[in-house]
């Protein structure tokens, strides 16, 4: 049989075991155990095995440099301890496997994109870490050291001449790391959403045309983000017509999730991945690749990943 034949079959969990080598001390929320999490949650929801399992390879140095200023790549190689930790904010650090781990998640979107653009595979969900949405240009902050999403988006249109990728976010902080990298990059539409005021304290001033981030007050639920998301941004995601979809998917707006002050619940990010797919289903031949962000209290995280793949996989 085919690649092409079996694409629309196939939906790809892509992480990698240096993600789990990553950690920034004791007690930090943005933890090893999140993965784990997930993993038991998809085996438990018989999940797993329907699930075509991949091991990212690590993003390269110039692949990370369409989105990255060069000194800013090397001062965090440069950083990089051999024992203990680095901070490189009061709320990010670096262990001695942090960058490699990074290397990967970042790699994780690249492999992704490859693998739907070769027919081999429908749609991806990474189980990625440290995240990236918060990274910007020239700076780590918020736990993330590379934009994943960036990467996979600018990995698309450089290796397959996308013009129109879109990147929505749902996590429940702002993505100013990919506000700063494509604000004036009129290839690119970001979807988002946010409590506001809240970290990274931004975003309801657009800085570009493209960004459609909607800033919403502590204690709103699924009510509220579906109307605001069907109001916002499902008329921008089908006039712009996206050919690729990159998801910043935090679960970190769940009610249980003391990060926040949100509440959702599950079958809110079951409804809003529905949408995601019809969307990419109608304009980029049902391309999504969704890759982990937020999301602290274990059992409400890896409930909502799950529901999230499901979607995801047409189950």
């Amino acid at each position: 049989m085919s690649l092409a034949a079996t694409r629309n079959d196939v939906t790809a969990y892509i992480s990698a075991s240096a993600c789990a080598m990553h950690e920034m001390g004791k007690g930090h929320p943005e933890c090893p155990e999140r993965l784990a999490a997930i993993q038991d949650r998809l085996m438990a929801a018989g999940l797993w095995d329907t699930l075509m399992h991949v091991e990212s390879e690590p993003a390269t140095y110039e692949q990370l440099a369409r989105v990255h200023d060069r000194e800013y790549l090397d001062k965090l190689a440069l950083m990089s301890p051999l024992h203990g930790y680095v901070h490189l904010d009061p709320d990010t650090a670096i262990n001695s496997f942090s960058l490699r781990a990074a290397y990967h998640a970042a790699g994780a979107g690249i492999s992704a994109v490859d693998m739907m653009m070769r027919g081999q595979i429908h749609n991806a969900f990474c189980a990625v870490r440290p995240p990236g949405h918060h990274a910007e240009h020239a700076r780590a902050m918020g736990f993330c050291l590379f934009n994943n999403v960036a990467v996979a988006a600018a990995h698309a249109m450089a290796e397959y001449g996308l013009t129109r990728v879109a990147v929505v976010d749902f996590d429940v902080h702002h993505g100013n790391g990919t506000e700063d990298i494509f604000c004036k990059d009129e290839r690119v539409l970001m979807t988002g959403w946010f409590q506001h005021p809240f970290f990274p304290y931004c975003g309801d001033v657009p800085r570009g045309e493209n960004m459609k981030n909607v800033p919403k007050p502590r204690a709103t639920t699924g009510p509220d983000f579906r109307a605001m998301v069907s109001e916002h941004w499902l008329p921008a995601l089908h006039d712009f017509k996206p050919q690729l979809i990159v998801v910043s998917a935090g679960f970190d707006a769940h009610r249980e999730d003391d990060m926040s002050s949100m509440g959702l619940v599950e079958s809110d990010y079951a409804w809003v991945t529905q949408e995601i797919v019809k969307v990419a289903d109608e304009h980029a031949q049902g391309r999504v690749v969704s890759m982990l962000e937020g999301g602290y209290d274990l059992s409400s995280l890896a409930r909502s990943v799950a529901v999230h793949v499901k979607e995801l996989a047409g189950l």
